[in-house]
């Protein structure tokens, strides 16, 4: 059986990106997208990673829904740190659905469905420390919502 540190992706100069770098630590994976009405969850999202330290939050920039990442290459990385202040790490872009999709988005559904595949930007999805799926949110749920702090959390207990 997988875990998600069986996955890698790669970063923005294209050198690899492996989740099991992270191995005894909690992640968090998020497509995102510069262009989405859900961009301002990405400042967000920096605050969580700075509250919990020990949470490595991977950000992939994806153009799959309504071709909202239109920005390629370093110019991802200057938005986000420029409009949001992200020091977490932003990852290449890549497909999250479709026959093109990265492995990690085709496990995340093994794992826990069909709904946890994403259906647009801003999916989130929590790994344990073990390589496991903890748990996933969609869009809808804010990063700073109850619900997502209690799970991430979790991770730490």
């Amino acid at each position: 059986m997988a875990s998600a540190y069986d996955f890698a992706f790669k970063t923005l100069a294209g050198e690899a990106l492996p989740l099991g770098a992270y191995k005894g630590r909690p992640v968090l994976v998020v497509n995102t997208a510069s262009g989405c009405g859900f961009t301002p969850q990405l400042g967000t999202l920096e605050a969580l990673a700075r509250k919990f330290g020990q949470l490595a939050v991977v950000g992939v920039p994806c153009n799959d829904f309504g071709g909202q990442e239109p920005l390629v290459g370093a110019e991802i990385s200057a938005f986000c740190q420029k409009n949001y202040g992200v020091t977490f790490t932003i990852a290449a872009k890549e497909h999250c659905v479709g026959p093109a999709a990265h492995p990690f988005f085709k496990w995340v559904v093994e794992e826990a469905s069909f709904l946890a595949k994403p259906r647009w930007n801003f999916y989130k999805y929590l790994i344990n420390r073990e390589g496991g799926l903890e748990a996933w949110f969609s869009s809808l749920t804010p990063p700073d919502s109850k619900r997502f702090i209690s799970a991430v959390e979790l991770l730490f207990y």
